[in-house]
């Protein structure tokens, strides 16, 4: 399918060689996609705690999270459908909801994309640590964790301004390897309970109240954060009006029936153990009488899904930033890439030693490693929240603008809104106890400061106001 380009001229002066077009496969864009979940560590605890609310219904909780998921890629994917761009979420919003609305979405999503990549070094801390002392490297302290912090997010954002194909190829390889570790772990399991694998009283819900189910999916939807993310690679992508659909909505799908089966599966062999294991996968491998060796393997593979989520989402900040850079809403230097690796060197080194900053200084001030993969992973989810209502919202409003007629839109607009409101109000209703009852007023710090600074702009150089959401943009051809 043909296209045409809509591009923003570079400022006098700018060295800007642009991105590498064409540079991302189908299989590429659903690895950044996945590598942005972090599936592996998702399954090795969010079924546990979602099993302390949801009991036998644990797997119901993941199985409504992955229909809203679904419908929040379906708003998106009208977008990917008809627009290819470096920015996202900011980008798409634009096309909906104008400048303000493409700004608050792009803002939000950077923190998002922030707080999820830090949190997860955290969680690549942890384990990658476990591995090691395992192994018999014995790595422990505050120093230690600080060294693999500095170590792991260096090698993050080497290869981030490397190039996105060697960023993309490195997440899935280290997912596909971590998921096929889980996978046969569970499938052992699932074999060794014998008759007792199929568990009835799972589908029947026996004791299960939809409370306790609804409560559950708040931690299910927030597995899938960062799912949508192969849409700020339209540019680099072959074929991106097919592709960035495709990928967002079958990494969500596959992450989906992934999710389902190793809650199902986790319930089978731990059952009301679950919820109070503090390592589900290490409990099952030991329950299951595999050899010592693989427990390191697993701590390995569970070190290297954290490690991809730490990359993906840099991609994306870097990218975001980039547009806005280019726009003048961002600072302009910001908005060129590198000459020879075409990538967006400049943003992704402003951002990515602040990603190892986070974890590090929390280290110093004493914060268990956990804690902070907890908070500042829950602060990066209100980024994504409002930027996937905000979005979904945009939906309706660009396919009406253009004159597409399509009834199933609402519906997903109607479920996308609700689950991101729904997931924010638990969050915050009733109040929880402190740090986390913090976090939301941190976030909207955050979002203010940023709108500061659309307001300084909007005020002094109105005309970037106007090219908001327009920069690095190819249309269908016919379209917009």
């Amino acid at each position: 399918m043909s296209s045409t380009e809509t591009t923003t001229p570079a400022r006098p002066g700018a060295s800007e060689s642009g991105l590498r077009r064409g540079a991302m496969g189908g299989a590429e864009l659903v690895a950044q996609a996945i590598a942005n979940i972090a599936p592996s560590a998702v399954i090795a605890f969010t079924a546990a705690a979602i099993f302390v609310t949801a009991g036998k219904g644990t797997w119901l909780s993941f199985a409504l999270a992955t229909v809203v998921i679904l419908a929040v890629g379906y708003c998106i994917s009208q977008f990917a459908k008809r627009r290819a761009s470096a920015g996202s979420l900011y980008n798409y919003a634009a096309a909906g909801l104008g400048p303000f609305g493409a700004f608050l979405t792009g803002l939000t999503l950077v923190i998002g994309c922030f707080g999820i990549a830090a949190g997860s070094l955290s969680g690549a801390v942890i384990h990658f640590g476990a591995f090691l002392n395992q192994v018999g490297v014995g790595i422990s302290g505050v120093a230690g964790q600080v060294l693999i912090a500095v170590v792991l997010g260096g090698l993050a954002a080497l290869f981030t301004v490397w190039g996105v194909r060697v960023s993309a190829r490195v997440s899935l390889v280290l997912e596909i390897v971590s998921v096929t570790i889980i996978t046969i772990l569970l499938v052992i399991a699932l074999a060794n309970a014998g008759p007792a694998a199929f568990d009835p009283s799972q589908f029947s819900l026996e004791g299960v109240e939809p409370q306790g189910v609804a409560i559950g999916m708040v931690l299910a939807i927030l597995g899938f954060v960062g799912f949508s993310s192969a849409d700020a690679l339209g540019r680099e992508a072959r074929n991106p009006f097919k592709a960035i659909p495709r990928a967002i909505m079958w990494s969500a799908l596959g992450v989906g029936v992934l999710y389902v089966f190793a809650a199902y599966t986790q319930v089978v062999v731990l059952g009301h153990k679950l919820g109070s294991s503090v390592s589900p996968l290490d409990d099952i491998a030991t329950i299951v009488g595999l050899p010592s060796w693989f427990n390191p393997i697993l701590n390995l593979g569970i070190a290297a899904s954290f490690f991809a989520v730490v990359v993906a989402p840099l991609n994306v900040i870097g990218r975001i930033v980039y547009v806005m850079g280019k726009e003048g809403v961002a600072p302009k230097y910001l908005g060129t890439t590198h000459a020879k690796l075409l990538t967006p060197h400049r943003a992704l080194l402003v951002f990515a030693p602040l990603v190892i900053l986070v974890p590090v200084v929390l280290y110093l001030f004493g914060v268990d490693a956990n804690d902070v993969l907890v908070w500042v992973d829950t602060f990066g989810t209100f980024g994504y929240m409002v930027a996937y209502a905000a979005v979904a919202i945009a939906a309706p409003i660009f396919l009406r603008r253009m004159g597409i007629k399509n009834w199933l839109v609402w519906p997903c607009v109607v479920v996308a809104v609700g689950g991101m409101a729904y997931v924010f109000w638990v969050n915050v209703v009733p109040i929880p106890a402190f740090p986390l009852n913090i976090i939301p007023l941190l976030f909207l710090v955050a979002v203010i400061a940023g709108v500061g600074r659309y307001a300084w702009v909007k005020k002094n150089r109105p005309d970037v106001i106007d090219a908001i959401g327009s920069t690095e943009t190819d249309v269908l051809e016919g379209i917009g």
